[in-house]
């Protein structure tokens, strides 16, 4: 199952297919006794899917065949047992993904030529995906972090490796092995070239990132480093060789401290906003603002859910799941609505924004 969106994979699933382009979207559970239910939700909202098809003018016999078994393949291919909050299917003729996501969809089929991305997109916002570079003196070592783990990168070079340096025995005596190994003129170039890979990614997937290695690794990377320079250092030695949990271990308090002095820092930019009169605050007043643009800075509460109807394309009222206009995910909407014109995107613990009932924005004017 996938996980990580790229701005490229993004792209891609953004794509113009033949039709149909079938998405399918069920909530998950990671526990018991809530999990019981999913496999049998799973199978369905497959079963719907395939309804759908049936019963579709426009679908010929072939394709309906065809993606009826790219349903069926990506079936197969889902793990439950490690499921998430969220599950989005897509197949099409010839093709097939499953996506398990952090956080939790509308159960939904929907028929187009292109896939139904939104929630996806506010998954991966949700998650705030971070990267970590481990440092030795013979691998540097690419991690993608999200919301409670770590998963080796293989991208833009990464992991990249050299021959370890192995010193004579009077030279060790003479001036130490350690420290010896990270004055090496060939560590300086391998580490330069390190930054310089790292430098690629961040152009291609801004994020913030984690340096980890012992202090003598950060030290040289200090001198030698570009974009690395603008990293949060932790001094921990062994990860470039080590486990996704060894690293996880290692980084997450600190990407806690970071998420809450995030969380500080977006309550003082809405309390500025109040007083420049440029605060929006409501599912409605926000979506508004979303739709013209407007917004800069999106603030939404890790598990705010609404549902909303469309009152003739001017407000939002609230309305209730299974109703004929019901729009479950309408959060996921401005989310994804936001970043398309260029917002930041923040999630914030439940409660930050109880006085601006879940949701919030700071507006351009």
């Amino acid at each position: 199952m996938e996980h990580d969106l790229s701005p490229s994979t993004l792209s891609e699933l953004r794509r113009p297919r033949p039709y149909p382009a079938v998405s399918v979207l069920t909530p998950t559970h990671r526990r018991e006794p809530d999990n019981a239910q999913d496999p049998v939700r799973l199978r369905n909202v497959v079963a719907e899917a395939k309804k759908q098809l049936e019963s579709d003018p426009a679908v010929s016999r072939e394709r309906r065949s065809d993606v009826v078994h790219q349903l069926d393949q990506a079936l197969a291919e889902v793990d439950l047992a490690h499921a998430e909050d969220g599950l989005v299917i897509f197949a099409a003729p010839g093709e097939h993904q499953v996506w398990s996501l952090g956080r939790t969809v509308p159960e939904r089929v929907v028929l187009s030529d292109t896939f139904l991305t939104r929630n996806l997109v506010s998954a991966h916002a949700a998650e705030r995906p971070f990267w970590v570079l481990s440092v030795s003196a013979d691998r540097v070592a690419l991690w993608s972090g999200g919301a409670d783990r770590v998963t080796l990168e293989r991208t833009g070079g990464f992991p990249v490796t050299r021959t370890p340096v192995d010193f004579d025995a009077e030279r060790q005596e003479r001036i130490g092995d350690m420290p010896s190994t990270f004055r090496d003129e060939d560590t300086r170039h391998f580490l330069r070239e390190a930054d310089a890979a790292m430098g690629m990614v961040l152009r291609e997937q801004p994020r913030p990132l984690y340096v980890t290695g012992e202090p003598a690794a950060l030290s040289l990377l200090d001198e030698v480093g570009g974009v690395t320079k603008e990293a949060v250092r932790i001094p921990h030695g062994g990860l470039a060789h080590g486990t996704p949990d060894a690293v996880w271990q290692a980084v997450g308090p600190t990407v806690a401290a970071e998420a809450r002095l995030g969380t500080q820092a977006v309550a003082r930019e809405l309390e500025s906003a109040r007083g420049r009169k440029t605060f929006a605050a409501g599912v409605d007043e926000v979506w508004q603002s979303a739709r013209e643009g407007r917004v800069r800075l999106l603030a939404v509460e890790e598990n705010y859910r609404v549902t909303v109807r469309d009152a003739l394309g001017d407000h939002l009222l609230p309305a209730v799941t299974g109703d004929l206009d019901a729009r479950e995910d309408i959060v996921d909407e401005i989310v994804e609505q936001c970043l398309e014109t260029g917002a930041d995107v923040r999630f914030v613990p439940d409660g930050t924004l109880a006085d601006a009932r879940g949701i919030a924005g700071v507006l351009r004017y």
